[in-house]
């Protein structure tokens, strides 16, 4: 019994065998360990630790059991077999290294994260072809000069047969690497327009508002476009825009600021620029967050503008006109005012070249807050809302409508404390101040109105600020 354990110590394949029974399970078991790590991690190295353990380790421990624990020949077909295998898994096991090694914890904007993933999948598929070619050619001793020759050949005559079609995959696959836009940009491309919506190897989308524009690859790559989304700081919009030369160049472009500051889908972090042109001609900039922006803040703009000219006295288009803001609509307005108000006839008459009527767009702002009003508007027609200040936005407290008015801290030279702007288009009568303190001084109950009034508002703000604090549970004691 002694004599067969020590000649089973000198046979030649114990030592291999022994070594693959301990050392096979301990790989595993620390594989497996840091498997789990990286898997917990999102590492990109756990895909080839993975094909380490489950595939490498366990052929490669039969590789070495066919061939040196049983001295079996090399010659033999299955464990020629067993060696390709396990040729094919090393191959694949040091290309997906590499892959890891290169690509997995690429910079973002590094020629390895715009590599397009269609350019690392032909380069790996090449090099598992070589390799395959190498192993065969060691393994099985093949003959693979004559295969290379006859895949150069077949290519050249595809090559050539679909180079308008490979030209174009081309011109995709360097733009998705180059990466010039990205889905969601908005491109112009000759009389095109539009918001990439796909892109692929052969064309891109673009959707124009008025259906899908395909656009060849090879088009974009050849020519050339503009991405209107670059920078990504903002866009700009631009408004020409015409006036009468007897217009002062000041009056207009301190107008159309005005207008233009106020249009909710501008940029925050910009301010809109006018520039004068000469001839009454103008160019409003108006920074908008995104080129999709734009139709929709031009359209309002031009709105807005339309009222602002006419309160201004400015002639937009050379139209110097307005039929609302006349004598004999002043004296009606006056006329409903005072009878609201409870103001004589004979103290109104007085005061009708003082005041005129104002409109104003839907979404207009009348008042802003930490202003002094310079007069009082009465709502002659149309809903004004009241809002105060709020986090990140307006609180809405309340309406003005028909009869009543705004501006009452005109008499108290206080600034104000709420943001009034139109629900819809309205139709104001505007009294200055000064006309405001001579019917205060003339008739004191007027004033007492305007205080009420003054201290309805707020309250109103303050109740409605209350109940938003006690709903976001930020109310303070």
């Amino acid at each position: 019994m002694t004599t067969a354990v020590i000649d089973l110590w000198k046979e030649p394949w114990f030592g291999w065998a022994l070594g693959v029974v301990i050392a096979l399970p301990v790989l595993l078991v620390v594989l497996t360990e840091v498997y789990g790590a990286l898997q917990r991690r999102n590492s990109p190295a756990a895909k080839p630790v993975r094909l380490l353990r489950n595939f490498v380790l366990p052929v490669a421990a039969i590789f070495a059991l066919l061939t040196f624990a049983s001295e079996q020949s090399f010659d033999l077909t299955w464990v020629r077999v067993v060696g390709t295998v396990l040729g094919f898994l090393l191959i694949l096991l040091v290309l997906s290294a590499f892959n890891v090694a290169i690509f997995g914890n690429a910079r973002e904007g590094s020629w390895r994260e715009r590599l397009p993933s269609i350019f690392i999948t032909l380069a790996r598929l090449a090099l598992i072809l070589v390799g395959l070619a190498i192993l065969f050619s060691w393994v099985w001793g093949a003959d693979v000069g004559g295969l290379f020759a006859a895949l150069g050949v077949t290519s050249i005559v595809i090559g050539l047969a679909l180079q308008n079609a490979v030209g174009s995959i081309i011109s995709g696959l360097l733009l998705l690497f180059e990466q010039p836009f990205k889905l969601g940009d908005f491109l112009e491309v000759g009389a095109v327009r539009g918001r990439v919506v796909e892109v692929n190897w052969r064309s891109v989308h673009i959707d124009t508002g008025n259906g899908i524009q395909i656009m060849p690859n090879s088009s974009l790559a050849g020519g050339s476009f503009t991405n209107l989304s670059q920078p990504v700081d903002g866009y700009m919009a631009t408004v020409p825009l015409t006036f009468t030369t007897d217009d002062a160049p000041h009056a207009v472009v301190n107008m159309l600021v005005e207008t233009a500051s106020a249009l909710p889908q501008l940029d925050s972090g910009a301010r809109p620029t006018v520039s004068y042109e000469g001839k009454a001609a103008y160019t409003v900039s108006l920074p908008v967050t995104n080129p999709a922006a734009e139709g929709e803040t031009v359209s309002l703009f031009l709105a807005w503008l339309w009222y602002a000219a006419r309160r201004h006295d400015l002639g937009l288009d050379g139209d110097t006109t307005d039929p609302v803001n006349t004598r004999e609509n002043v004296v009606e307005a006056l006329g409903f005012a005072g009878s609201e108000l409870g103001l004589p006839q004979e103290d109104l008459d007085g005061v009708v070249d003082s005041c005129r009527i104002e409109q104003f767009g839907a979404g207009e702002l009348l008042q802003k807050v930490g202003v002094v009003p310079d007069c009082v508007r009465v709502v002659l027609s149309g809903v004004l809302e009241l809002s105060v200040p709020y986090e990140t936005g307006r609180l809405r407290i309340g309406v003005v409508e028909r009869g009543e008015f705004i501006g009452q801290a005109a008499l108290t030279r206080q600034k104000t404390t709420t943001v009034v702007s139109a629900g819809r288009p309205v139709t104001v009568l505007r009294v200055p101040t000064s006309v405001v303190d001579e019917m205060v001084r003339r008739h004191p109950s007027l004033a007492r109105r305007i205080g009420q009034t003054l201290d309805n508002r707020r309250a109103l703000a303050e109740a409605a600020l209350v109940a938003a604090q006690a709903s976001s549970g930020t109310i303070a004691i």
